[in-house]
């Protein structure tokens, strides 16, 4: 239920940020890689999906994100100076490879400790450290591959859609809009 919830809050804050819902999906699109990857490892282990690898996997929902966010936001970045989303999606992925790799090695790196048991209360904490270092190692290989690919769909797609909105306007309906342009004009002139 708490992952289900975070995914809500998640994808409410994103459409805040992003200012659209197409992009918001798109960088949803990692979770369930990451929660995927925390299970094959948690699996492999022989772990149990308990409290401990439960909010590892909470925890994990909430790291993966941030590579798919770093890719996102570049490529809008980059499509505001006028390429299409193929060209932005390239150039934000050789941009931001080195960032999202960095902080990947680095969260992998953080929690290895506790994933071989150092420490008391360690055989505790350990299917938490499994599940976010599996979770973080797959999520981040299909991140740099998926979300870019997804990113130019949705947005061949979005652009579909408006094509056919555009197309299927009357031209009565067009009038009435530069009408209410015009008449708000005069408005404002006199």
């Amino acid at each position: 239920q708490s992952l289900l919830f975070g995914f809500l809050v998640a994808y409410m804050i994103l459409g805040i940020q992003f200012n659209s819902f197409v992009h918001t999906m798109t960088v949803l699109w990692a979770v369930p890689f990451g929660v995927t990857g925390g299970l094959l490892v948690l699996w492999a282990c022989g772990d149990t999906l308990n409290l401990m690898s439960m909010i590892g996997l909470v925890l994990l929902a909430g790291l993966v994100k941030k590579n798919s966010i770093i890719l996102v936001d570049c490529a809008n970045h980059v499509r505001e100076t006028g390429k299409n989303a193929r060209e932005s999606m390239l150039e934000a992925g050789l941009v931001r490879l080195r960032p999202i790799m960095m902080t990947s090695l680095a969260t992998i790196a953080g929690v290895v400790p506790l994933a071989l048991g150092f420490g008391a209360g360690a055989e505790n904490r350990g299917p938490l450290a499994r599940c976010v270092i599996g979770g973080i190692f797959l999520s981040t290989l299909i991140t740099l591959v998926v979300v870019p690919s997804f990113y130019v769909l949705l947005e061949k797609i979005n652009n579909w859609l408006r094509s056919l909105s555009v197309d299927g306007k009357s031209s009565s309906g067009m009038a009435l809009i530069v009408d209410e342009k015009q008449s708000k004009q005069v408005a404002v002139n006199s």
